[in-house]
């Protein structure tokens, strides 16, 4: 048996092969490359043919925060861009977002942060949490051993087609970090369309919506997105 198409694009060339029975869309991917240089990353995976790119230009990496990004931090959550989508966590002063986030990256939190770069470039914060260790949160999340995360770019990479790559980098990673997690598991704003298309475009598939309870006291209508790890990753 075979799974869905899976095309790679590489430098003008298109590659085409299938998924095989058992086989992760990203082994599938690299087999079909067989590219000395980059592992292939997304570029769609929501649609029947899985779309992947050799990209020789751009190097996406996530690496640990450091106290020394609280600057950058406050002034990407600052910025218009994201500040509607984090309304309820309060005014994000640098009091507060050092009073937020120092404990994450310190470690005293069940939260850990991450730094997205592009070439090197500081360009957004990607934040991943089991759901389990956040009790409100996980009786309305699918599994609590699955790993939640949140992300954001900052406005000036926004829209430039990096989104999904950003979340591939920190997939990734996880799954050398957390090898037993069967499932990430994210939860945007039915309103967010592009981070909806985000994700959908580094394979989750949308589920549930629910009410989520806010910091605030107020509630937000968020859309469940699950990744199947083993179906993407392997």
């Amino acid at each position: 048996m075979t799974g869905p198409r899976v095309v790679v694009h590489d430098r003008g060339h298109d590659l085409s092969g299938v998924v095989r029975d058992g086989e992760a869309w990203a082994a599938a991917a690299r087999r079909t490359a067989a590219s000395l240089h980059a592992d292939p990353v997304p570029v769609d995976l929501s649609g029947e043919v899985k779309q992947f790119l050799i990209d020789h230009d751009n190097r996406v990496t996530v690496r640990a925060m450091g106290r020394g990004d609280l600057p950058d931090l406050t002034r990407w959550r600052q910025s218009e861009h994201l500040r509607r989508w984090w309304a309820s966590d309060g005014e994000p002063t640098a009091e507060r977002i050092e009073a937020t986030y120092g404990p994450r990256i310190d470690g005293m939190s069940p939260t850990r942060m991450w730094v997205a770069e592009i070439n090197g470039r500081s360009v957004g914060f990607v934040q991943d949490y089991r759901i389990g260790d956040y009790p409100d949160y996980a009786v309305l999340g699918p599994d609590p051993d699955a790993i939640g995360v949140d992300y954001a770019l900052c406005e000036e990479w926004s829209g430039r087609g990096f989104g999904a790559q950003v979340l591939w980098a920190w997939m990734v990673r996880t799954r050398r970090r957390l090898p037993a997690a069967t499932t990430y598991f994210a939860a945007p704003d039915h309103r967010n369309a592009a981070s909806l298309r985000m994700l959908a475009k580094a394979g989750f598939t949308e589920g549930l919506w629910f009410d989520e309870p806010q910091e605030d006291g107020s509630v937000e209508t968020v859309v469940g997105c699950s990744l199947d790890v083993a179906r993407v990753l392997g």
